[in-house]
């Protein structure tokens, strides 16, 4: 069926769904509105199916036309993203790939930067928390959790993972708490707030206790426990309670104030996150550029 009808119908379907307005359509597309109707009738006549109920002017989509319309919407976009590495007008494209923590609380900010500084290259950033996502050789450069090496990359530390308990000013204020001589048996009894340990070498707040000189007797009961390290870390700073803080990954909020460490109990893991450049091919100069200005050394 699809050889059958051309990719212009579908564009016009799209920016009918969009406008629900078969006039506002054309106008984008530079076609009449007659050319919007006659378009959408033929895609109509070709699937057999209703897509549009027209009652005077107002359109709304049937229920064939709007699971249509999700689909035809989404592949569009594909598209679109996948004509970009040709059309940057010289723009050197690159890839880079870092777990969701890492993207949200570190490497958003310095990406904005280098994009001020570097018009010329684009990033492409993956996030994701699948450790064979984020080795894949197909990125060109890549944040890792590490003790140092990898076979496949060239590691270089941005972050040693130092853990500590941390809150918001608020909640120390309202539970009444002295955050710097609060003990690891009185933390138990806090809103413990918890994350999902995506790697089996990442340490939530069973093993933190439980790997102090001196573990609470108490059981850790966490009040909340969320799927990734970044969601609990904006829950402790909304004032929900207590989480574990990688000091680097936070360093902004612990300077500023909004978020304060608990007691003196911290946590060398031996791990860090690594930037890694491939081992066995040459960075483009774009990727390259990307890579010292991550290392501070723009």
């Amino acid at each position: 069926m699809l050889d059958r009808i051309p990719l212009e119908a579908f564009r016009v379907f799209d920016a009918a769904c969009r406008f629900m307005n078969f006039s506002r359509a054309g106008r984008e597309l530079h076609i009449t509105q007659a050319a919007v109707s006659r378009r959408i009738q033929g895609l109509e006549d070709q699937l057999g199916a209703k897509l549009f109920t027209r009652r005077g002017r107002n359109l709304s989509l049937t229920p064939e036309g709007d699971r249509l319309a999700q689909r035809v919407r989404a592949t569009l976009e594909y598209l679109e993203e996948s004509l970009e590495p040709f059309r940057g007008g010289g723009r050197e494209t690159i890839s880079i790939a870092a777990s969701s923590s890492v993207s949200h609380l570190w490497l958003g900010k310095r990406l904005k930067d280098f994009d001020n500084e570097s018009p010329s290259v684009s990033v492409r950033l993956l996030t994701t928390d699948v450790p064979s996502e984020l080795a894949s050789e197909a990125n060109d450069l890549v944040i890792l959790y590490a003790a140092g090496e990898h076979p496949r990359w060239n590691l270089t530390l941005l972050i040693r993972e130092n853990l500590v308990p941390v809150a918001s000013p608020a909640y120390v204020e309202r539970r009444g708490l002295d955050a710097a001589s609060l003990t690891a048996d009185a933390m138990t009894q806090l809103d413990l707030i918890d994350y999902e340990r995506a790697n089996a070498h990442w340490i939530s707040l069973r093993q933190w206790f439980a790997r102090l000189p001196k573990p609470p007797k108490a059981a850790i009961k966490p009040r909340l426990s969320f799927s990734t390290y970044s969601l609990a870390i904006d829950a402790a700073l909304r004032g929900e309670g207590v989480t574990l803080g990688s000091r680097g990954l936070i360093a902004e909020e612990l300077a500023s104030g909004t978020l304060v460490e608990l007691g003196t109990a911290q946590l060398d893991t031996g791990y860090g996150y690594y930037l890694g450049m491939p081992r066995y091919r040459s960075l483009t100069p774009g990727a390259a550029r990307l890579h010292q200005h991550l290392l501070g050394n723009p």
